[in-house]
């Protein structure tokens, strides 16, 4: 049995996979980064010097100045961390479709080139084997 699950566990679809999760992981927060420390900050200046890590409703409690305030005086509707989440979900959803865009083209690429040409005794001796062929079927 531990044989068996060495096997399962060092398979290379398995360490593979192991790879892209430590690597999407590592890209996700760089991309968290990238939003956070980068975009946001450019966005909010557009806009007028908006903080959207501090932007909330309140829909209890006494009315408070910090997002971390609210949420301590009763249910708060954090909508600007939603607005960065879904600006890093759009960032890392088009980073893959470039990805798979390009892996594509490739692939296409590979598909359309033309086949190696055989050398001149490779194709003698295929004509040679096609004429035996038709010999033995008469």
């Amino acid at each position: 049995m531990l044989q068996e699950f060495k096997e399962f566990a060092l398979k290379g679809n398995m360490v593979d996979l192991a790879i892209g999760v430590i690597i999407g992981g590592a890209f996700g927060g760089l991309v968290q980064s990238v939003v956070k420390d980068v975009i946001m900050p450019i966005i909010g200046l557009i806009t007028g010097g908006i903080d959207f890590s501090n932007m909330f409703i309140q829909l209890s409690g006494a009315p408070q100045p910090t997002l971390d305030a609210a949420r301590e005086a009763g249910a708060t509707i954090a909508y600007g961390n939603f607005l960065t989440l879904l600006i890093n979900f759009l960032i890392i959803a088009w980073v893959l479709f470039l990805v798979v865009k390009m892996m594509n083209r490739l692939k296409r690429q590979e598909e359309a080139a033309p086949a190696p040409k055989l050398p001149k005794d490779q194709v003698l001796l295929a004509e040679i084997r096609d004429l035996l062929a038709k010999q033995q079927q008469k």
